[in-house]
């Protein structure tokens, strides 16, 4: 087990149920927030809007509010915001939302302080990687879904469909100030969007445990978190007024923040960017569950990382496992269990066709997360896990 591990996390994390309540106690980072929300009503028809409102009011701070972010965010929403921001002489972001609106706010937080488009700053594909010219503003997340993770660590993954990219923009210093994670605000989330999200926060994890940077703190965690997900994920999807499911979910996908921190999740998620950087309307989290299978397969084939799977195969379910293949076992019954175990790529219009474009895609974009792979895979290789997964 590797021992060595580098974790600074300077997030005051405000974490529970009605925990919302204590926003307005807090001190803000800034005299006036750009209050970040997406296109969707969600916020506004269930009260969640109205409440952040009076507690930015009870801790003395203005606010002007940008309603513009959409699923798999783009540059030019990103953009719009940061310009909206400098307009208004905004000093700090309240960013209130799920995996869109947060991912969207480290983006937003940067380009509202630094000069030219976020492209000029995004490492990989065909972004020019220059380092932020200004520091960026100052980040409080309040999570409304259970997902990213994205309310605690600094990166957000944002799409640019002018050239069929979505790449991770990030930077340590744009580590959130303060996150607000109050599983109460969550109960309205739609049951398919529950699980897709769920699904997100636990590929998170697993894709820790599977990285050849694992540590001896990240695995801790990163199985609590699973332990939790796996536990408590159907019965959130069944029932999203079940306020312990609910919890443990949140738990699970607050601690995959962390877990991100301390080691990289691998290729899987640069695959799914692939998929949904050419397929816009595909959520994340079901992107991610239709190559979850043929993608740990491949791993245990190669036998790269057998005690990993076993080990998240005893807290997912099967206690007296012993051989990598469990974890299959575990990961299938979770996704019938949830209902997800039936999307079909063809139904947000892949073609089998499409395998080595997706590939070479993930690679050019996010090459990085390949090198956390347990092991080597070409791109013929990915391509086949892409075939495997069609249907």
């Amino acid at each position: 087990m590797n021992m060595n591990f580098n974790f600074n996390n300077p997030t005051n994390l405000i974490f529970g149920s009605g925990k919302l309540s204590e926003l307005g106690k807090q001190k803000m980072p800034g005299k006036k927030a750009l209050l970040l929300i997406s296109r969707g009503a969600s916020v506004k028809k269930y009260g969640t809007l109205e409440r952040v409102e009076n507690q930015l009011k009870e801790a003395g701070t203005e606010y002007v509010i940008c309603a513009n972010i959409h699923e798999n965010p783009s540059k030019e929403v990103v953009m719009e915001a940061a310009a909206f921001a400098k307009e208004n002489q905004c000093d700090f972001i309240v960013a209130l939302g799920g995996g869109a609106v947060l991912d969207s706010s480290v983006a937003v937080a940067a380009m509202a302080t630094n000069p030219g488009d976020l492209w000029d700053y995004v490492n990989g594909g065909t972004g020019k990687a220059q380092p932020l010219v200004n520091p960026a503003l100052p980040i409080v997340t309040i999570a409304t879904s259970s997902g990213t993770g994205s309310e605690i660590n600094c990166w957000g993954v944002i799409s640019n469909h002018q050239t069929n990219e979505k790449i991770g923009f990030g930077d340590p210093s744009i580590v959130p100030v303060l996150a607000v994670v109050d599983p109460e605000l969550m109960k309205t989330v739609p049951a398919k969007y529950t699980a897709y999200q769920g699904f997100d926060a636990l590929f998170h994890n697993t894709e820790v445990m599977m990285s050849a940077g694992v540590n001896i703190l990240s695995e801790a965690i990163a199985l609590s978190a699973i332990e939790s997900i796996v536990k408590y994920l159907p019965r959130a999807v069944k029932d999203g007024n079940d306020l312990e499911a609910r919890e443990h979910v949140a738990y699970g996908s607050t601690i995959a923040g962390i877990t991100m921190q301390l080691t990289s999740t691998t290729a899987q998620h640069s695959m799914e960017h692939a998929m949904s950087a050419y397929h816009h309307d595909l959520p994340h989290g079901a992107g991610l569950i239709m190559i979850s299978k043929a993608f740990a397969e491949f791993f245990i084939e190669k036998h790269a990382c057998d005690e990993q799977f076993i080990k998240m195969a005893k807290v997912m379910g099967i206690p007296k496992s012993d051989k990598p293949e469990d974890f299959i076992t575990a990961l299938v019954n979770l996704q019938k269990e949830c209902g997800v175990d039936d999307l079909r790529m063809s139904d947000y219009g892949f073609k089998p066709e499409e395998s080595m474009t997706l590939a070479v895609n993930a690679r050019e974009t996010m090459g990085g997360l390949f090198l956390a792979n347990p092991c080597e895979m070409s791109d013929e290789e990915c391509a086949g896990i892409f075939d495997k997964s069609y249907r």
